[in-house]
C-alpha cells in the first residue's frame, strides 16, 4: 500500500476538522471537529509506523496516547458544555463572550461598592432576603 493514500485521507480530514473549528458556532461540534482533527493525526501516525516497519511500533503507541487524551479531553469538554447551557440556556460559542474579564469600572456601578458598606452592615435586601429564608424555615419545622 502507497503511503499517499492514508496521508490524502488524514490531510482531509484534517482540513474538515480545522474548517469545523473555524467555522462552527456550536460547542459541541467545535469539539467533534477537535477530535475529527486528531483521528487524522492517529491516522498519520499508524501509516507511517506501517510505512517505516518500526520495530517498536512507536506510532501506534503514540496513537494509544493521542486516543487517552482524546478521550480525557472529550469528557472535559462535554462537561463544561453541559454547565455552560445549563447555566446559560444556550451552546453558540458567540453568546458565550460575556465570561470574558471586563473592566471593573464597568461591572461595578459609582455609589454601589461594597468597601463602603462599614463592617458588618447589612443591606436592605439581604436583610429581606435572610427574613424570607427565616419564614420558610420556620414553616418546614411547624
Amino acid at each position: 500500500m502507497h503511503l499517499a493514500y492514508p496521508a490524502v485521507l488524514a490531510a482531509l480530514l484534517f482540513c474538515t476538522g480545522l474548517y469545523g473549528v473555524l467555522a462552527r458556532r456550536n460547542a459541541i461540534l467545535v469539539l467533534m471537529s477537535v477530535e475529527l482533527m486528531l483521528n487524522a493525526v492517529n491516522l498519520n501516525l499508524v501509516a507511517f509506523d506501517v510505512w517505516l516497519r518500526d520495530t517498536l511500533h512507536s506510532g501506534q503507541a503514540l496513537a494509544l496516547f493521542t486516543i487517552a487524551i482524546a478521550a480525557a479531553e472529550i469528557g472535559i469538554g462535554l462537561a463544561i458544555v453541559l454547565a455552560v447551557y445549563r447555566n446559560r440556556g444556550t451552546s453558540d460559542i458567540d453568546r458565550l463572550r460575556d465570561t470574558a474579564e471586563t473592566d471593573e469600572a464597568e461591572t461595578v456601578p459609582a455609589g454601589d461598592d461594597e468597601d463602603d458598606d462599614p463592617a458588618g452592615a447589612a443591606r436592605p435586601e439581604d436583610q429581606a432576603t435572610a427574613a424570607a429564608g427565616k419564614a420558610k424555615k420556620a414553616e418546614a419545622t411547624a
